[in-house]
């Protein structure tokens, strides 16, 4: 079973949304991050983490 998608303390760089879904997902944190930029330069990347950021609850 995976673990709950929770933002963690450590293990982040800016706000632990791609830390948390690379966890949750079990896949590397760098795979996630790389999406994320390449998402980014297509316009919907920062939207997408402002808006995960928002709905994810930090680790307990």
């Amino acid at each position: 079973m995976s673990p709950a998608l929770v933002r963690p303390r450590s293990g982040k760089i800016i706000a632990g949304v791609c830390a948390a879904l690379a966890a949750r997902f079990g896949v590397p944190k760098l795979l996630v991050r790389i999406g994320f930029v390449i998402f980014g330069v297509t316009g919907v990347g920062e939207i997408v983490y402002i808006v995960l950021w928002i709905m994810i609850p930090k680790e307990g």
